[in-house]
């Protein structure tokens, strides 16, 4: 019987551990911090062996192969022990894969992936498809693969799930932008990065489709490098040479692979940057042969995504926003580049060796005001205080929200955007936003 071993016991760790069951293997499940109660009984339910705050290197070792957790940098110890001894490592989604031939509608890209990937599940819903959701959202795919099978799913994919993917092969493939994010994994080299987001191409075939923003400059270098089998699907905002999906006199349209169009006015999403997501979301559903008064329907009625561009609440006729979902400088960006009105702007948290100055321009334009939300918030100093705009510097969700009511004047409004992951003060992306949604309407 071979051996399954996997780092990391939260969503898609315990997923993978379930199947990996299932399928026969010899399971041991390792994480070097504590198991949620709601994964150890689904473990103990299955009968698999586990661990927590440690990882016991003789068990782990003895692994025919190893399934890592997207969180795990290859540079932690065990897995450098692990690469020494040559055991192969891969993902939970490259695993899942294996024990499925259902189709893979997967999405990723520097910002707009969760958003993109809830409205194709949004649409397939709504039509009636048998689909699952998965990847950075929804329930493991291994989980669903073992116990609650599919007929499609829809995945969003992150970087780090990419690196340890190898045979795994999306039917239909969206690269929604590039841009810099996460460099302190990739030694803070922008190529490496690069190269993790263009894995989502690998092992297309003829029959599988690839659709891309074709507006974005390092797509267009990248492409060059591919012998690209999928059929292609380029879309951008306006009607160039060669892109089917794109806005015309306020009509939002598609050609292929069935003519498709709507009023642009219709969409729910607003923003330039959801003008992409929409058009991506709507040429993935059309190829899935979804019928267009359907795709018309659940692109003009989908709710949007918890922590991107959510309205909060009005407090003396100030609007709050939490995108705290906005982990770098291009989603900062474009959540700038929506705002109508004087904004307070905060920024801060952990950050990936993040340059600060595209958002320069629309700062000095758009903002009233910065609030730093940070342990350590030096290079926001280093970076915005030269501006000339007012700023504070707080170390808590609870100073900073205080700090805006103080700063935001009627008619402005006050974003929670921060550039930077979440990890100096809070759990994660989440908790920093539900702290602020909270504190926002406690004003």
């Amino acid at each position: 019987m071979s051996k399954i071993v996997i780092l990391g016991a939260g969503e898609s760790g315990a997923g993978a551990a379930v199947l990996a069951k299932k399928e026969g293997f010899e399971v041991f499940v390792s994480d070097m911090s504590k198991i949620h109660d709601k994964y150890k009984k689904l473990m103990d339910d299955h009968q698999i062996c586990w661990e927590e705050g440690q990882h016991s290197e003789e068990k782990i070792l003895d692994a025919d192969e190893v399934i890592k957790s997207p969180g795990i940098p290859d540079t932690a110890p065990m897995i450098q022990k692990i690469k020494a001894r040559g055991i192969h490592i891969i993902s939970e989604i490259e695993f899942a894969g294996r024990y499925t031939h259902s189709k893979m509608i997967c999405i990723t890209g520097s910002n707009g992936k969760t958003t993109t990937t809830s409205l194709i599940y949004h649409i397939f819903k709504k039509a009636g498809y048998d689909a699952g959701l998965a990847g950075n959202i929804g329930n493991s795919l291994a989980l669903q693969v073992a116990e609650d099978p599919h007929e499609y799913y829809i995945i969003e994919l992150s970087s780090f799930q990419l690196d340890n993917m190898y045979d795994f092969r999306a039917n239909i493939a969206i690269l929604l932008n590039i841009t810099p994010d996460h460099l302190d994994r990739y030694d803070f080299k922008m190529q490496n990065y690069v190269d993790a987001k263009m894995r989502i191409i690998q092992n297309q075939t003829p029959q599988d489709a690839f659709i891309y923003w074709n507006d974005d400059p390092i797509i267009k270098k990248e492409l060059e490098k591919y012998n690209i089998k999928a059929i292609q699907y380029p879309f951008s905002e306006l009607k160039e040479n060669g892109t089917i999906g794109y806005i015309e006199e306020g009509q939002y349209k598609i050609e292929k692979p069935e003519p498709f169009n709507m009023e642009q006015e219709s969409l729910s999403l607003t923003g330039k940057h959801n003008i992409y997501n929409s058009l991506a979301a709507g040429i993935a559903t059309n190829i899935a042969g979804i019928q267009k008064d359907v795709i018309r329907q659940a692109l003009s009625d989908f709710p949007g995504v918890e922590h991107r561009l959510e309205k909060v609440c009005t407090v003396r006729g100030v609007q709050y926003i939490n995108d705290s979902k906005a982990t770098n400088v291009d989603a900062c960006w474009y959540a700038l580049e929506s705002m109508k009105t004087k904004t307070i702007l905060i920024v801060g948290g952990k950050d990936k060796g993040n340059d600060y100055d595209p958002i320069k321009p629309l700062i000095r334009e758009k903002c009233a005001g910065l609030v730093y939300l940070g342990a350590d918030n030096q290079k926001l100093h280093d970076n915005f205080d030269s501006l000339g705009i007012p700023v504070r510097d707080t170390h808590s969700m609870k100073e900073c929200v205080q700090a805006c009511y103080e700063m935001a004047e009627p008619g402005m409004t006050v974003l929670l955007s921060p550039c930077c992951a979440s990890f100096d003060l809070f759990k994660n992306m989440e908790d920093r936003g539900e702290q602020f949604k909270e504190l926002a309407r406690n004003l």
